[in-house]
């Protein structure tokens, strides 16, 4: 798959395509089901896909401090790309500049001149151009101009609820993690570096990697939860906590695992965590040994819905 960063960025020489425009946070079902879709009309054509994301969050300039809570990196989501089989990934930087343009002028200059899109796949509620003033109705009457068709998609769901990354960040934000995983079709993933805590886990006989994740990464609510530790192409059992530590008074946030039956140094080293279910939520303890005693049991109720669900297709 190809990677561009930026309309400019396409070569010289790029064919006519089939074309799917969104964030795509997540990369979720009904994400798919439009990279899938323009990957099959691409394919009865004789043409080439590509995928347009954008970055950052279009949230982030339009409304500074607003950026959701993301649910994959920008790697990531190219990976998810790949996977759904596009022959193209296009990251177009969000600019004022961009933010500014209209829809005409939007579709004229990157849907036509850059991509040379002869099909353009997008969700039945997609917005573009300035102040999202262009909806689907106004991008075929822009294709009629343009020589271009737009084919529309109600998103995926399931019972009654249509997939969505607000959706899905709001089913993390609850620790609904079933609920996530259904949406996304696999568990909700999150990529950092195990940087140094305060080895108060190591202390108790339960040593953890602390993950420290990117800026505005979704995380669960607070609470304990059987995952995944994923390491140098390794998917480990674990027990992962999200919170504060109010047992020892601490402040900031932090997301710790500790990975059953495996004594390694992980310092330094990035890994990632797949949430599969939530165990309890956070709790305060009167000491150290009550603590210990339910991490005992956390541990045991985290093997046991681990392997009541068994190894996911996909993290």
């Amino acid at each position: 798959m190809e990677r561009w960063r930026g309309p400019e960025a396409v070569p010289s020489g790029w064919g006519r395509s089939v074309v799917t425009i969104g964030v795509f946070d997540g990369v979720h079902r009904g994400h798919r089901q439009l990279m899938r879709h323009a990957v099959d009309r691409a394919r009865e054509r004789g043409l080439r896909s590509v995928v347009v994301t954008f970055d950052p969050h279009p949230a982030e300039l339009v409304r500074p401090g607003s950026h959701p809570a993301a649910l994959t990196t920008l790697e990531r989501r190219a990976q998810l790309v790949e996977e759904a089989g596009a022959d193209a990934f296009c990251v177009i930087p969000f600019t004022g500049e961009l933010a500014r343009m209209e829809p005409a002028e939007f579709a004229h200059e990157v849907l036509v001149d850059r991509l040379h899109a002869a099909t353009v796949v997008v969700g039945a509620n997609f917005t573009f151009g300035h102040k999202a003033a262009g909806d689907v109705g106004t991008l075929a009457e822009l294709g009629e101009r343009f020589g271009f068709g737009v084919e529309a998609l109600d998103l995926e769901g399931d019972g009654g609820v249509t997939f969505s990354s607000t959706y899905i960040r709001s089913c993390i934000d609850a620790g609904d993690m079933e609920a996530a995983a259904a949406a996304l079709g696999r568990p909700h993933r999150i990529d950092g570096v195990v940087v140094h805590g305060d080895a108060r886990g190591r202390e108790l006989g339960f040593p953890t990697a602390n993950l420290a994740t990117p800026a505005h990464t979704a995380l669960p609510a607070d609470g304990v939860y059987a995952g995944w530790f994923l390491h140098t192409g390794r998917r480990l059992p674990a027990a992962i906590s999200v919170g504060s530590n109010p047992t020892f008074e601490g402040r900031g946030r932090t997301v710790e695992a500790f990975v059953l039956d495996v004594d390694e140094d992980f310092y330094d080293q990035p890994a990632r965590l797949a949430f599969q279910a939530r165990l309890r939520p956070e709790q305060t303890f009167p000491g150290p040994d009550a603590l210990v005693a339910q991490i005992r049991l956390d541990i045991e109720r985290g093997r046991a819905a681990l392997g009541a669900a068994g190894i996911p297709d996909a993290i």
